[in-house]
């Protein structure tokens, strides 16, 4: 006959077993390996959102994680040091409760190239500049215009695509906004056709005030069927800060000099400004179809027939 006694010892036996089964279960998974980037994004949520926006990004974490980090402590926001690229699931989790990025603030400002700003940035983060590009021409819907110009905070130690894709996946949430504000919708083709008047507006507008009259002079053009003949246009890619001459107009014969071919150029210019895309949509309404820049304001006098623009040449 069993006792009593002799039951509740193989109950506590049991309880014990499966206690050391889930311990060493636990342990095991928790000293796995796990592969991941030196610095990690965390977009701000539950627990089970920060595991499932993980999840769909390749890290091998799943729902039975979120209860080891309820127990290590909330995850934080943002960008997340991890230093290492492969290291325990324990250490690796522990690590998105503990540690911080080391930012670094990179100014985008409008009427900037890609190309440029792209090596700009593999200068200073230590990042190497053809694969930049690669991954910015994989990522981006168009060549050039889809950066937005602003100051973004870079963790030091980011890879080169997830650097591309932050800034890729920033600039996608903007335009989408903004588009929706003015036009009720997200109109992608209608929208990048608007960045490249933009960009066109951006390269030769003094200031902002100016932008809806350089948008009126390029579709004015446009319907008399004059080319744009526009010096911005040839500061494209990595010519964004060289002084066009009449050597390289005459021997520049991509799409973008606008002496030689009529219409826009193929692509945008340059990453544009806010102001510069709504000049684009909101033109000035005017006659102008020359305008030229006062070498001593720095602004433009805008005509609307070639001999008062060459009179104002001449003064």
């Amino acid at each position: 006959m069993i006792t009593k006694k002799a039951i509740n010892r193989r109950i506590f036996f049991m309880i014990c077993e499966i206690i050391l089964i889930v311990f060493l279960s636990l342990f095991a998974t928790l000293a796995r390996p796990i592969d991941t980037s030196k610095v990690v994004y965390l977009p701000n949520g539950s627990v089970s959102e920060i595991i499932s926006y993980l999840s769909k990004r390749n890290f091998n974490v799943n729902k039975f994680d979120k209860y080891i980090l309820v127990f290590m402590g909330f995850p934080q926001s943002g960008w997340i040091e991890i230093g290492q690229t492969r290291l325990s699931k324990f250490d690796f989790l522990y690590k998105l409760t503990t540690a911080k990025a080391a930012l670094m603030d990179i100014t985008l400002i409008p009427g900037e190239t890609t190309l440029y700003f792209l090596k700009d940035l593999s200068e200073k983060l230590s990042l190497n500049y053809e694969l930049l590009v690669k991954e910015y021409n994989a990522m981006s819907p168009i060549k050039e215009g889809y950066l937005v110009p602003e100051t973004y905070k870079i963790p030091v130690g980011i890879s080169e695509k997830h650097l591309v894709y932050y800034m890729i996946n920033s600039s996608k949430k903007h335009h989408e906004s903004i588009a929706k504000k003015i036009f009720g919708q997200w109109d992608e083709k209608k929208w990048f056709n608007f960045i490249i008047v933009a960009s066109v507006i951006q390269k030769e507008a003094a200031d902002a005030s100016e932008m809806p009259l350089v948008a009126s002079v390029i579709y004015n053009r446009l319907k008399k069927g004059m080319k744009l003949q526009m010096d911005g246009t040839l500061n494209y890619g990595l010519y964004s800060h060289e002084k066009i001459t009449a050597d390289r107009i005459r021997k520049d014969y991509s799409k973008y000099n606008t002496y030689i071919y009529e219409g826009l150029p193929d692509t945008a210019v340059c990453n544009v400004s806010l102001e510069a895309i709504k000049a684009a949509i909101f033109p000035k309404k005017t006659d102008y179809l020359y305008f030229v820049r006062n070498k001593e304001t720095g602004k433009h006098k805008f005509s609307t027939t070639y001999n008062a623009h060459v009179k104002a040449i001449s003064k």
